[in-house]
């Protein structure tokens, strides 16, 4: 045997065991709570033993005093052993089972007794009280050892008091009953405990399966590993209880969902706010790796059910890969427009020495112009109605790669937006997506188009794009700005159906709205209205007049 475990074997106190803790201290509680009832029990008990005792004396003394015999013959004839008062009272004695009734006259002399020499002798107790017309209840000692006692005035026909009657019960017949009383009181006490010792080990056999059989030593150290493993990790944890209500929060899961210590307690939807985000850690949507997006993040969350009803919740934030995602996106974008120009500049190249070949100088010359005026022309074009240099050169780009893919993008008559952006990178974000989703739609069909069109009303801009495509259902326009809802394939590097979707929530963060219907020549039409896109007009500037050229100019 191992010193350890002897150890172990000699130590006392109490047992490792939570269950075994929780029972040995139910069980001693129920033992001490049964002592307890069973001393509060006979404390009174004894007290009413001695009452009842008492009340039982006054009864027969009143009994006894009652009959006007008694009272005449205490008037009429002499204290003696066969005397009709000792008769009297020996055959109430006998009958009651009382210790005595004795009978006195006013000078507190015997005329009764169960011992036959105490007659004519003067009692033991004071009778003053009795012989003064009140009744006595008490316990005292006399000739006949302890008794339990009732006095009362003996009175004659007329109501005068000639006399008392007192009588006394054995304190060792009260003393007998109280013993008798007590084992039956243990055994109620000891059932008491048995049942309570039952309860006990089956609440504590119910706490065993539920802890695991873990020793609070063991819960203890659990608890600081899950403290530490929980605030430590880079995931974000919210545990919910059965009523869907958050009992826990670790830092990164405040730090994603922006919440603070008052969300506890609380439930979801009034913690978050009605939302995807809600529904998704609520379980109403239901699937793995859901997306979902909490202001400006983009999160991916996953549900997991509990014994008890509720459910843990992880949290992920892919902002960042979803930025670089799309950052990609935009350089494959621009390498797709390099080919398509790369592409595109081959093919005139090929056409211009085949013309230089055929010494067609002239047809070359006028080629060549054709070409640089056209590129020209659409970059002026966008140039001038799209006056932000950075939404400019993605218009450009798209127009590069819509030709590429056979769709002709075109700029709205009605276009017109000045260089006062407050957020060019968002705008460029929102048309860049819808663009992109356009091209998507109408590509590989017949006279395939997209129209993009933004107008500057005051400091609102309103961006819409139709395109010739299917369109878009009503019941699913919608549908198409929820978090994770797309129906294109997922690529590689990250997830689908968040465009629409920071699309919708970039217009709502500037008060704003995006919406989709359907095109006047079929097809989809997104707008999107940003009412503070753009700063003030700048205030015209006065130049002031030089006075040297003013003078010059008087002098003209």
């Amino acid at each position: 045997m191992s010193p350890t475990s002897l150890t172990r074997r000699l130590r006392l106190g109490l047992p490792r065991r939570m269950f075994a803790q929780v029972l040995l201290m139910q069980v001693a509680v129920a033992a001490g709570v049964a002592v307890l009832a069973t001393g509060l029990f006979l404390a009174p008990l004894s007290e009413q033993l001695d009452d009842q005792a008492m009340r039982r004396a006054l009864s027969i003394a009143q009994t006894t005093a009652a009959q006007p015999q008694i009272a005449e013959d205490l008037t009429r004839t002499p204290a003696t052993a066969g005397g009709p008062v000792q008769r009297e009272a020996e055959r109430i004695r006998a009958a009651t089972r009382a210790e005595y009734v004795v009978v006195m006259d006013r000078r507190g002399v015997r005329w009764s007794h169960p011992t036959a020499r105490e007659i004519g002798r003067l009692v033991s107790t004071d009778p003053g009280q009795a012989l003064a017309g009140h009744e006595v209840m008490q316990i005292d000692d006399g000739t006949l050892g302890r008794t339990a006692r009732g006095k009362v005035p003996l009175r004659d026909g007329a109501g005068r008091i000639v006399g008392a009657v007192s009588v006394g019960i054995a304190y060792d017949n009260v003393r007998a009953r109280l013993l008798h009383a007590i084992p039956g009181l243990f055994a109620y006490a000891g059932g008491a405990l048995a049942v309570g010792a039952l309860a006990a080990w089956l609440i504590s056999r119910r706490l065993q399966r539920q802890t695991r059989d873990l020793a609070f030593s063991d819960i203890s150290a659990l608890l600081a590993e899950r403290e530490a493993m929980l605030h430590g990790i880079r995931e974000g944890v919210v545990a919910l209880d059965r009523t869907g209500r958050i009992r826990l929060l670790n830092d990164e899961a405040r730090r994603l969902l922006g919440l603070g210590d008052e969300a506890v307690g609380r439930s979801l939807d009034e913690a978050l706010g009605t939302g995807r985000t809600a529904d998704v850690l609520a379980g109403r949507v239901i699937g793995t790796d859901l997306l979902t997006v909490r202001g400006q993040r983009v999160l991916v969350a996953n549900r997991m059910p509990t014994d008890d009803g509720g459910a843990v919740a992880t949290l992920r934030d892919r902002t960042e890969l979803e930025q670089l995602g799309r950052e990609l996106d935009s350089t494959r974008g621009l390498i797709d427009a390099l080919r398509a120009q790369d592409h595109e500049h081959a093919n005139r190249m090929h056409t211009l020495l085949g013309l230089l070949e055929l010494e067609m100088y002239d047809d070359a010359v006028e080629f060549v112009g054709e070409v640089v005026g056209d590129h020209r022309a659409t970059a002026e074009e966008v140039a001038e109605k799209i006056q932000d240099p950075l939404l400019a050169a993605l218009l450009v780009g798209k127009a590069t790669v819509a030709a590429e893919r056979g769709v002709a993008l075109r700029l709205s008559e009605r276009t017109g937006l000045p260089d006062r952006l407050v957020d060019p990178q968002g705008l460029v974000t929102v048309v860049g997506n819808l663009v992109d989703n356009a091209l998507d739609a109408v590509a590989g069909t017949p006279h395939a188009r997209v129209e993009v069109e933004l107008r500057a009303e005051g400091r609102a801009a309103t961006l819409t794009v139709r395109d010739t495509g299917p369109g878009i259902p009503v019941e699913q326009r919608e549908l198409i700005f929820t978090e994770g809802w797309s129906t294109k394939q997922r690529p590689a590097h990250r997830e689908r159906g968040i465009g629409l979707s920071l699309v919708r929530r970039l217009a709502e963060r500037q008060g704003g709205t995006a919406r989709v219907g359907e095109a006047a020549g079929g097809g989809a039409e997104f707008t999107v209205v940003l009412p503070e896109a753009l700063t003030g007009p700048e205030p015209a500037l006065s130049t002031p007049v030089d006075a040297h050229t003013g003078a010059e100019e008087e002098s003209r």
